[in-house]
């Protein structure tokens, strides 16, 4: 009776076995999708890839009034790329805007939004841009006004940068999803709101829209003010552009927030359910609305 219970024991032990590698690649296969999900509420970090180029190997020029940046290459590539972090090397690129050899990433990555990224999706997103393709494209230096460019990131970041706690899930669907969404993963702030002299952001305009954006490029005021903001759209008319990338007057945007929205090929906005584009909605009509009429320079 003795062997026939270790034999017994033997085989249930080694159907668990067998049955181990399918349940860890399907738990995997579910957190790739997940960070493909919070990839594109991202844009599809298309800071990251540049035109016509393949998919984060970077490359893509950001003018700003401090110079020319140049996404990095956050492919797992070994020798350009992510290839030899950790995953929390890279969390905390992301959350932190630490690399692994202690220098500082440019908060023209928006480390400071995305330091209020959950930890589950913060290590989805890594499963997921461990996912995708390598490509050995070397990072191009950055093109900068600012003297002692590494050593200013470094007082920057020391001066003006809090990491914040890991949020509590929020209620699907409702105003703090969409606070969530908006200022940690999508962060709309870093484009619709003025900086100051020493390129925080000025928060008594937030969301008031940019006269110098990223590229040059104006951003619009998103506050529910009726006269310079959107505070005649309904909450569809923001899902739509959001999803569609068309305005309430049919004319579509351009740019920086065109390609956020699209996404590159892996995607972006558009990729967002209806259910969080409309928390997002919600969100946008509960900011305070701010007179704050943006114009070209």
């Amino acid at each position: 009776m003795r062997w026939q219970a270790v034999v017994t024991l033997a085989v249930v032990l080694d159907a668990a076995t067998q049955s181990l590698p399918q349940f860890v690649w399907a738990a995997q296969a579910d957190q790739v999708t997940r960070g493909r999900y919070v990839f594109a509420l991202a844009g599809g970090c298309g800071c990251h890839t540049a035109e016509g180029g393949q998919v984060n190997a970077g490359g893509r020029p950001l003018k700003t009034p401090y110079g020319t940046f140049y996404g990095t290459n956050i492919t797992p590539d070994p020798a350009h790329g992510i290839g030899q972090w950790t995953d929390q090397q890279i969390i905390d690129s992301i959350r932190l805007g630490v690399r692994p050899d202690g220098s500082v990433v440019s908060p023209v990555m928006p480390y400071s939004a995305f330091s209020g990224m959950s930890d589950e999706d913060v290590t989805a997103l890594v499963a997921y841009l461990r996912s995708l393709p390598a490509a050995a494209r070397a990072n191009q230096s950055h093109d900068l006004q600012v003297p002692f460019a590494g050593l200013a990131m470094w007082v920057w970041r020391g001066l003006f940068f809090t990491p914040l706690p890991p949020p509590a899930p929020a209620p699907a669907g409702g105003v703090e999803r969409g606070r969530y969404i908006s200022e940690h993963v999508a962060h709309c702030q870093e484009c619709h709101t003025p900086r100051t002299r020493t390129g925080t952001l000025d928060r008594a305009l937030y969301l008031a829209g940019n006269a110098a954006g990223i590229d040059g490029e104006a951003t619009p005021n998103i506050t529910p003010d009726k006269q310079t903001g959107v505070g005649d759209w309904d909450e569809d008319d923001i899902v739509s552009l959001l999803q569609t990338g068309f305005l309430p007057n049919f004319d579509n945007v351009q740019g920086l927030m065109a390609l956020v929205i699209e996404g590159v090929p892996e995607g972006g906005y558009k990729d967002m359910t209806k259910e969080d584009a409309l928390a997002v909605a919600h969100y946008l009509k509960s900011v305070p609305a701010i007179v704050h009429e943006v114009e070209d320079k």
